[in-house]
């Protein structure tokens, strides 16, 4: 140590060591030692506690005797009559002189003197005069001077709260920018964090009330159950309100012990909004709003901002209804605004503020809807000639933040209903979704609002139990009133329960008469919100059937729109686009519904044999002959209607008609090609059940949409095929009312397929004209027939050509059947209506009245079928006119005339008679008139033959369940027109190894088909006992199948078997001609109305010798009787009324029993044939 002090010594004395550094830094005792410190260590130390102790601890006393009283009274007395005579605020200047003089004079302290004036500015806070006298000071002593006022109240033994005038000039100097509100923020109480965290225990436990309403009680006994369900029927609205009153209460105290919720009334008071929103963005874990005086508060500074705005619509809408009430204007031509309204955008940052607590001012509420609503109208306006960028997101905001959920606490008033439905329509139905969505499932913390859906919940369940049919007027208008105040909750619940029960759908459906609009837009958003939903399969565990939750809130929307036509189905229709767009079609069943319920128009393939000759009529009848269509109100149905085809075909928007009809087109096909099902069966049933959809949908937009129109915007033909690659049959459907408007160049009104040559001659086919709008141009029928060569490919044209090919595809069954029967026995039970009717004893007013509107509308109907009938009749004549004089051009020679039919059915009868009902009707038809118009090159026999032995079995195999339907009527149809035919036997005996062999495979498809095309033709086949019996034995081993359909199908066609069975003849009687015709139904066959009337000598000429059958027999073979006609060889002829067909055909004999030789490569023997396997 010593060391270390002479070399410290040797260190300063050299200079090389400031002493400074060595007393700052070293010790007291060790300075003493090396001569830096003139007093020793303790002497040291304790010195420099006593200068510390002076610097920091001893106070600076001041002198108080200094100051005089004098001074402060006179500037207590001067600020007094400054602040209360609000006339010298003009005298500021000498004010602050005499101040300034008051503190130099009487040595004022400047604290006390800024405490003072801000007492008296607390008394006049409307005098200027005191925001020039605050500057005086400094700006950090203000806010600290302000603070220790607010402390004081803080204090434990001080019981009185702060005052308003305290928290008032808080806000006015915060506003005046004289204090910064940070600087005050942190002298005031309770802490952020204590206060967040006790108001959320508070909340915790107001939701778990809210909670447990509608909680059921599992431990209630029967007695206690019993006795809810014989309470009255009521309906509370007030819940809500009261469990808001209890927390109103409950939180009284809060708004006088928080002086951070004072400051914030404080700048309310002051229309200080701009500091309000930062402390409602700082407390808004305390929700300040809740308090009835901030929220009070609010409303008075929204009103004031809206005043001028409301002031300006209450002008303009009352001079608009002075108009209309003057002039009788339309509403649509005063909708839109001529004046601009303007909104700041701190009006909308209010609205955000207020919450759903706006609920508590109705009047206000109105207002701001009103202000809202000419906002945007004006907006847009401002946004189309200034450029002006348009405010719809303010208004977006508005409703989402604070307009819907204000409505859930509402009871019951529809008038506020109808004035945010009157924003709520201005926005487009995808914004106006999206709110309710938000609005749905926003995670709301609000004991209030939970409290509000929960009671709603639970009274619509209470409600629905009841509901009735008895009972529906009164239940009705309670569960409107539950939906006015909550519309979502209710009708969310509502949809709940009607997918689970089917049974309430038409009372649920009449009980929604007393909803407003914004009721059904949410009801429509709820509706497509739950098809969307994920979790939920849409097809049973079966993979065919929809679920059936599906199918009732189908059948649910199909009825609600039927019934209440304001409902928006656009929306509801580009939702399916975009399911089609994705590849998925379950969802297409609601527009089943919604085409079966709004325009009538449904498809079904359990139509009686009365009902499908029927469908070759008119529209009306039609309608009569369906049971869907004879009791229907047609007044509300061309409603209905209309309202479905303008939601399609809108005038302003995208028309969605012709993009879902192509959509559904294109999914019928992906079903097959991404087929991904486990089973056969459920691709079947898919396609089924789309394809049922596609023609019910094809059948709407036909009658609905006027032809005119149709073809403005249906695709051409070649864009259908390779644009929108749709199959030609589809396509076909789809464009073949285009086909019937095309008209001859030369001016004829008659549209194709209608006779327009008088004279008989031929006409070409680039004399028809398809004239378009402005916007179209016209299309030649050479350049449709050019399209047609396109489809098929080359090698098809050898034997067929387009002008048969186009004629085939653009004819349908009303233009070649006229079905007289059908029309007569409709008619006749019109008649006998009348004649009920006017035996009614009943006279009384009412049913005088009811009546004679029932006898109008029966006689219209009868006046309808009788125009329709003699209209079609002559149709039909002229159709057949025209075919006669083209059918020469249809056919081509060609040495193999198997090629020539195997290319019409493949190309032809194939894709159409499995398309439908009508069209397997149709193709057999078609046949039949071919053959009786001696279509040259066309054998009939051999086309049947090729069809029944060479195509039937892959045919039966490859067919949906639907499909074979269809192909065992176009079956049945060819059966009877060959029934009598001696060929018959070869093909009844082909046709019963065909079925025995599918109902033998193990493949469930071709055995399930078998049966369906066995019960379609049980009516006229088997004919011989032998395959009869050999039939019934494999069907009776299907009977006993496990498979629960098979089952049933086979039960049924065992049935027809056995009530068939007394008819059955033996080979021998059939080869003797020993036909009983009295199974086959009495009615004449398809086409019959051009047969001729000697038909009825059926029986006699089956009943000649046997000697007589053989010598015909022989004569039809000689070779000379084929060289008559060569271009003729058909198998039997049905003499035509039209004269082009008069004589054709060798006479009604020839026609049933003696057909030509059969022209096929099996050589087949028709004298005597041999036995196929059965």
């Amino acid at each position: 140590r010593s060391r270390l002090v002479k070399m410290t010594k040797s260190l300063v004395e050299s200079s090389l060591i400031v002493p400074r550094l060595l007393q700052e830094r070293c010790e007291e005792e060790f300075l003493w030692e090396v001569e830096l410190s003139k007093s020793k260590g303790q002497d040291l130390k304790a010195k420099e506690v006593r200068v510390n102790t002076r610097l920091l601890y001893q106070q600076t006393k001041f002198n108080l005797v200094r100051e005089e009283s004098e001074g402060y009274a006179k500037l207590v007395t001067l600020l007094c009559q400054v602040g209360s005579d609000l006339a010298c605020q003009n005298a500021s200047s000498a004010t602050i002189s005499i101040v300034k003089s008051l503190i130099g004079h009487f040595d004022l302290d400047p604290n006390r003197v800024f405490d003072i004036v801000l007492e008296c500015f607390e008394l006049y806070p409307d005098n200027s005069i005191f925001y020039q006298l605050i500057p005086l000071f400094p700006k950090s002593h203000a806010a600290q001077i302000l603070g220790f006022k607010f402390q004081y109240y803080q204090q434990l033994d001080v019981n009185s709260p702060v005052p308003s005038g305290l928290f008032r000039i808080a806000a006015l100097l915060v506003k005046s920018g004289l204090i910064d509100l940070d600087n005050l923020y942190a002298h005031l109480l309770p802490n952020d964090d204590e206060a967040f965290e006790h108001f959320g225990s508070f909340v915790s436990r107001k939701i778990d009330e809210a909670t447990k309403i509608g909680k059921i009680n599992l431990a209630a006994t029967g007695k206690d159950l019993m006795d809810e369900e014989k309470q009255e029927i009521t309906i509370d609205l007030y819940t809500a309100l009261e469990m808001e009153n209890d927390i109103i209460d409950e939180r009284a105290p809060e708004i006088e012990k928080n002086q951070k919720l004072g400051l914030l009334l404080g700048f309310l008071s002051v229309h200080d909004w701009d500091h309000a929103q930062l402390l409602f963005e700082r407390l808004a874990q305390l929700n300040p709003v809740e308090h009835v005086e901030i929220c009070d508060a609010l409303f008075r500074i929204v009103e004031k901002t809206i005043s001028s705005a409301y002031s300006t619509y209450c002008q303009t809408h009352h001079k608009i209804t002075r108009n209309m009430d003057t002039h009788m204007m339309d509403a649509s031509s005063v909708s839109s605004p001529s004046y601009l309204v303007d909104l700041p955008k701190e009006f909308f940052q209010m609205l955000v503020a207020c919450g759903p607590y706006l609920h508590r001012d109705t009047q206000l509420f109105q207002k701001v809807c009103r202000v809202l609503k000419v906002y945007h109208a004006s907006s847009k306006e401002s946004a189309r000639t200034a450029g002006v960028m348009s405010p719809e997101s303010q208004v977006e905001e508005a409703l989402g933040s604070c307009l819907l959920p204000s409505l859930q606490l509402i009871p019951a008033n529809p008038a506020v209903d109808m004035e945010i439905w009157g924003v709520l329509s201005l926005l487009p139905y995808e914004v106006r979704y999206r709110l309710y969505g938000e609005w749905e499932k926003d995670t709301e913390q609000n004991p209030i609002v939970l409290a509000a859906r929960q009671t709603a919940k639970l009274d619509t369940r209470r409600l629905l139990k009841r509901l009735a049919k008895e009972n529906l007027k009164q239940l009705g208008r309670m569960v409107a009133k539950l939906a006015h105040a909550n519309p979502m909750t209710v009708l969310r619940t509502i949809v709940q329960q009607v997918e689970a029960y089917r049974d309430m759908i038409n009372p649920v459906v009449d009980a929604f008469k007393y909803l407003t609009q914004l009721e059904y837009d949410i009801l429509q958003y709820i509706v497509i919100e739950r098809l969307a939903q994920g979790g939920r399969e849409k097809v049973k565990d079966d993979g065919l059937n929809l679920s059936d939750w599906l199918q009732c809130l189908a059948s649910f929307w199909g009825h609600l729109c039927k019934k209440h036509l304001s409902m928006e189905l656009k929306c509801l229709f580009q939702y399916i686009v975009n399911q089609l767009k994705k590849g998925l079609g379950t969802e297409l069943v609601v527009l089943e519904e919604l085409i079966q319920q709004m325009a009538n128009v449904q498809y079904t393939e359990n139509m009686t044999d009365e009902q499908v000759d029927a469908m070759a009529g008119s529209e009306t009848l039609r309608l009569q002959s369906s049971l869907f269509g004879s009791t229907r109100n047609y007044k509300v149905l061309n409603k209905s209607t209309n309202k479905l085809r303008d939601s399609l075909l809108p005038k302003d928007e995208p028309k969605l008609a012709i993009p879902l009809l192509l959509l559904i087109a294109q999914h019928r096909s992906k079903i097959i090609i991404n087929a991904d099902a486990t089973y056969i069966k459920m691709v079947s049933e898919q396609f089924d059940r789309c394809h049922g959809i596609l023609l019910q949908y094809a059948e709407f937009l036909s009658s609905a949409v006027a032809p005119s129109t149709y073809v403005q915007l249906i695709p051409p033909l070649e864009d259908l095929v390779y644009k929108y690659h749709i199959e030609p049959d589809v396509a076909f459907l789809i464009y073949r009312p285009v086909m019937r408007l095309f008209k001859s160049a030369n001016g004829g009104e008659a549209c194709w397929p209608l006779d327009d040559n008088e004279e008989g001659e031929s006409v070409s086919y680039d004399e028809m004209i398809l004239h378009g709008d402005s916007s179209q141009k016209s299309i030649m029928w050479s350049d449709l027939l050019n399209t047609i060569r396109t489809i098929l490919p080359a090698k098809a044209w050898n034997g067929l050509s387009p002008e048969l090919y186009a004629t085939f595809w653009g004819l349908t069954l009303y233009d070649l059947n006229f079905p007289k029967d059908r029309y007569d026995a409709e008619i006749k039970k019109l008649h006998e209506n009348l004649k009920q009717l006017e035996d009614n004893s009943d006279n009384s007013s009412i049913a005088i009245s009811r009546r004679k509107k029932d006898k109008e509308r029966i006689q219209d109907l009868l006046d309808k079928l009788n125009n329709e009938s003699d209209k079609h009749q002559q149709h039909v004549i002229s159709v057949l006119q025209r075919l006669t004089r083209e059918k020469d051009k249809w056919l081509s020679s060609s040495p193999d005339a198997l090629k020539i039919n195997m290319e019409f059915l493949q190309r032809c009868i194939y894709p159409r008679c499995v398309l439908s009902m009508q069209d397997a009707v149709y193709c057999a038809t078609f046949v039949q008139m071919m053959h009786s118009l001696g279509t040259p090159f066309f054998n009939t026999v051999n086309h049947i033959d090729v069809f029944i032995c060479k195509t039937l079995q892959p045919m039966i195999c490859c067919c949906t369940e639907y499909e074979a339907g269809r192909l065992g009527r176009f079956l049945h149809e060819t059966l009877k027109m060959a029934y009598h035919w001696k060929v018959h036997w070869k093909w009844s005996g082909r046709i019963t190894k065909v079925l025995n062999q599918c109902m033998e495979s193990k493949e469930y498809m071709e055995i399930r088909n078998a049966l369906i095309v066995l019960t379609k033709i049980t009516s006229i086949f088997p004919v011989m006992r032998k395959s009869g019996i050999n039939i019934e034995k494999r069907v009776a081993k299907l009977k006993g199948d496990e498979r629960e359909d098979l089952k049933v199908l086979a039960t049924g066609v065992a049935a027809a078997l056995a009530a068939r069975k007394s008819s059955w003849v033996s080979e021998e009687e059939f080869g003797m001609g020993h036909l009983d015709l009295k199974p086959v139904p009495a009615k004449p066959i398809a086409g019959n109305q051009y047969a001729d009337p000697s038909t009825a000598k059926d029986h006699s000429v089956r009943a000649k010798s046997v000697e007589g059958r053989h010598e015909r027999s022989e004569n039809a073979m000689k070779p000379d009787a084929h060289k008559k006609n060569a271009s003729t060889t058909n198998g039997s002829d049905i003499q035509m009324p039209s004269s082009s067909a008069q004589g054709k055909g060798s006479g009604l004999v020839r026609g049933v029993d003696e057909p030509p030789k059969l022209l096929s490569d099996d050589g087949v023997k028709v004298l005597k044939p041999t036995a196929e396997p059965e």
